[in-house]
């Protein structure tokens, strides 16, 4: 199967595709698919995350329509709470985001934590990979935030921090150190009036405190899931970035500090320290990351 096919295919053909990423991720053809797709850098990455209860999927619905409103095409990886029982997708994020489904130019997929911190299901990265060649724009929608939820930036090649108003999350971000991680920092529920005015004054007096010159200032604006206020602003905020990145050239060097990072990851994650030490860092370097990983885990002995 090549990306193509899947483009050929459309909806049921990329189902299957991610399908096949869950259940048998190291098959060749898989591989070879997910190297093919990491050659492309059309699509970009917006990771969405912030504490459950704020609005993100109702938000994520409205930008959706935005973004399809000016003619681009959208896929979405929504990370869900695992089930204790059957270890899916818990609350089956992509129910709330509102969106036609019979519209070709989306594509929305819920996958489970299953257990990781991270607040990124351990196969999300690869979906992403995919996602990125297919479609203009692909969201990750984390399970929620907090001190130990940082690595949605390692898919993203922007982050959007949403905020609840009148929740006290300015200061607890700041001692977090959530505030040095988006690129876009979203008030939500900005229908609340005043309480959400002051909610993003005191972000911006917070990111204040930590700038540093010469990079991306973050950007704070306050949207409404609710009434779609501010939506049109943070989709035209998002290209901004997006045309800041390719002016610094980062896309290419950040996807491939990405990929590296997801690998060694899942390498620590089966043999620890000394697995890494063994593959060595030459081996994160490669044009084929994911084909040469599953190399790399059956020399570690481990079972692809």
């Amino acid at each position: 199967m090549t990306l193509d096919d899947l483009r050929a295919g459309g909806k049921p053909a990329i189902a299957r595709a991610l399908a096949a990423l869950e259940t048998a991720p190291h098959d060749p053809a898989t591989l070879d698919l997910l190297d093919e797709a990491n050659g492309i850098e059309t699509g970009q990455v917006v990771g969405l995350t912030g504490p459950p209860g704020v609005g993100k999927s109702t938000l994520l619905g409205r930008l959706i329509a935005e973004w399809r409103r000016r003619g681009l095409t959208v896929g979405v990886v929504a990370v869900d709470p695992s089930s204790p029982r059957s270890r899916g997708a818990l609350l089956g994020d992509r129910a709330r985001i509102a969106t036609d489904p019979s519209d070709a130019g989306v594509y929305i997929r819920s996958m489970a934590t299953r257990g990781q911190l991270g607040g990124l299901a351990g196969m999300a990265f690869p979906a992403v990979v995919l996602l990125r060649a297919l479609f203009d724009r692909v969201v990750v929608e984390t399970v929620g935030v907090g001190q130990s939820e940082l690595d949605v930036a390692m898919s993203a090649d922007t982050v959007v921090l949403c905020v609840q108003p009148g929740a006290g999350d300015a200061l607890q971000f700041l001692k977090s150190g959530i505030m040095e991680i988006p690129d876009l920092i979203v008030v939500n529920k900005a229908d609340m009036g005043a309480v959400a005015q002051q909610a993003r004054s005191d972000l911006t007096s917070a990111l204040s405190l930590s700038a540093e010159g010469g990079g991306w200032e973050t950007r704070v604006l306050e949207t409404s899931g609710r009434d779609g206020t501010g939506v049109d602003r943070l989709a035209d905020d998002l290209e901004v970035h997006r045309a800041w990145l390719a002016e610094k050239g980062s896309f290419v060097a950040r996807r491939h500090d990405q990929v590296a990072a997801w690998v060694r990851n899942v390498i620590r994650d089966r043999f620890g320290a000394a697995g890494l030490e063994r593959i060595g860092q030459d081996a994160m370097a490669t044009a084929t990351p994911f084909r040469e990983l599953a190399s790399n885990l059956a020399r570690l002995g481990g079972t692809p």
